[in-house]
């Protein structure tokens, strides 16, 4: 019974030509908003201590990954955490370290992510989360943000113990999703990460929401947007030119 639920929730409706991936951290949900969070446990310092913390938790995803020494997501966030105060000369104690890892679990969904999604499921089409984050802070996240019911998937890298833009990560997409990737639209807020799911063959598409220049990766997305609100629209045209 199990592997036949399975099955069908990985079953792709055949009127539907493309599956859409999401991105979690940056692309549906504000990595930002604990910054609230940082401010009244240092004051004056929000912003300038969650820029830090998210550069540092990327770049030892990015290293961990080379040096092949695997750590689940959880970890690098309060590794990183502890590095970006350390540099900040910031008291971290066990009572602000928990309140700030809590509200990694609790981010805030972009403004336009539940609207764009609930559209999309109106659709009936095929949508999963493929993201760095462990298994139980995609739940947590999920959850929080009443999102339990819109997605086929989620999909965290820690079923193959690399980070993304490792081609594993994206491979796992596709392999549970049954589907080539050239029928998989990948949405993602990093640049870096729409550039390695397009390594891997998906259809990127690049929310830029900080009007970042394009990634010199040699790999442009096949759509770039500010926010997440055009999805629906493009989606329709892209299988609409297929037909």
């Amino acid at each position: 019974m199990v592997a036949l639920l399975q099955f069908r929730r990985c079953f792709m409706p055949s009127a539907q030509l493309y599956a859409v991936v999401f991105d979690a951290y940056g692309t549906l949900f504000d990595v930002h908003s604990a910054a609230s969070t940082i401010e009244r446990l240092f004051p004056g310092r929000g912003s300038q201590l969650s820029q830090l913390w998210r550069g540092k938790q990327l770049e030892y995803t990015f290293l961990r990954t080379i040096g092949e020494r695997y750590v689940d997501f959880w970890s690098i966030t309060e590794s990183s955490l502890q590095y970006a105060c350390d540099a900040l000369m910031l008291p971290l104690d066990p009572g602000a370290r928990h309140r700030l890892m809590q509200a990694y679990n609790e981010l805030a969904p972009f403004a336009e992510t539940m609207e764009v999604l609930l559209a999309l499921r109106e659709s009936q089409r095929h949508l999963a989360i493929l993201s760095n984050g462990s298994p139980a802070m995609l739940r947590a996240l999920v959850a929080n943000a009443h999102m339990e019911n819109l997605f086929t998937r989620v999909l965290s890298v820690d079923a193959v113990r690399q980070y993304k833009p490792a081609p594993a990560v994206y491979e796992l997409a596709s392999r549970c999703l049954d589907l080539p990737p050239q029928r998989i639209v990948f949405v993602s807020a990093n640049g870096w990460d729409a550039a390695g799911a397009g390594w891997y063959g998906f259809r990127p598409y690049w929310v830029n929401r900080q009007a970042m220049p394009i990634e010199r990766l040699d790999s442009p997305p096949r759509k770039t947007a500010t926010t997440l609100k055009g999805l629906p629209e493009y989606l329709d045209q892209l299988e609409a030119s297929q037909n």
